[in-house]
């Protein structure tokens, strides 16, 4: 089975007017073939520099990383990407969008529209295929992305906070059709989020990463059965987890901050705290 992503002691630095700035160091990690990885971690931790990578739009300043043995030398069909952004063609319809890739393979016609029907059924979107993007839910739009991530056949699915742009409800119901799509599928996905409710319903495993320079912290299996269902978020088994998780980011968004929000950083700034918030000058 493909799929497979190792990353060797990798490093990446940036050049800035003020100096280098180091986003990554000595991370590494492997994401079996066919499992759903999560990494979280602060803002700015390197979460999104550690995708970029592996998708082959930026180039390690030191380390490696390997898919299926060989080393990646920049983007490829084989790594399907979703960001949070749409990013869909608005004069293209739902199958427009989705067969846009296979089209730049080369698929004959009745090839792509076999297999962008069978993806967009199992999204619950094919009695839309027709519509325009703009005629579309935010939550639809990112699954036509999704679905056309998927349409080329990648070896592994890569998305960076694919959900961070829809409100509460909308985001829980597209984990549940992100999870059952993947069951079906069974490719590789690596996942980040700041969402940690998301990250547990969703991985086999969950990594955390550090304040910046971004290192991993450590990797948690989840142990909740599949498939997933609902329920399973108040579950004592989750609810463990989630504790455990929101401890270990919240240690590393301190350190992020400077340690501004720790217990006792407001005393003696003559600023009340009351229930609703930041209240009035003592």
């Amino acid at each position: 089975m493909k799929g497979r992503i190792e990353i060797s002691r990798l490093g990446v630095r940036f050049a800035s007017g003020s100096g280098d700035v180091e986003a990554l160091h000595d991370v590494s990690m492997t994401v079996e073939p066919g499992s759903f990885v999560s990494i979280i971690g602060p803002s700015g931790c390197g979460k999104s520099t550690l995708l970029n990578v592996v998708a082959g739009f930026v180039r390690p300043t030191t380390g490696s990383v390997l898919i299926d043995g060989k080393t990646i030398d920049g983007p490829s069909a084989e790594r399907g990407v979703v960001f949070q952004q749409y990013s869909l063609f608005p004069w293209r319809t739902v199958r427009g969008n989705v067969e846009f890739g296979l089209k730049m393979k080369g698929i004959a016609k009745p090839e792509r529209e076999v297999r962008a029907r069978t993806l967009l059924g199992l999204a619950g979107l094919l009695a839309f295929e027709n519509h325009y993007p703009d005629a579309l839910s935010g939550g639809m739009k990112q699954r036509v992305g999704i679905v056309r991530a998927l349409a080329p056949g990648p070896q592994m699915l890569l998305m960076d906070e694919p959900f961070g742009a829809l409100d509460a409800q909308t985001r829980s119901v597209m984990q549940q059709i992100l999870t059952n799509m993947w069951q079906r599928l069974r490719i590789s996905v690596l996942f980040i989020t700041h969402d940690i409710d998301e990250a547990i319903f969703l991985s086999d495993r969950i990594h955390v990463m550090t304040a910046r320079p971004g290192v991993l912290k450590t990797a948690i299996d989840v142990p909740l059965p599949r498939p997933r269902t609902p329920e399973m978020v108040t579950s004592a088994g989750f609810m463990d987890l989630r504790g455990s998780l929101i401890r270990l980011v919240r240690e590393e968004s301190l350190k992020a901050m400077g340690g501004e929000l720790a217990d006792g950083a407001l005393d003696g700034l003559g600023i009340e705290i009351g229930p609703e918030g930041l209240g009035r000058m003592l």
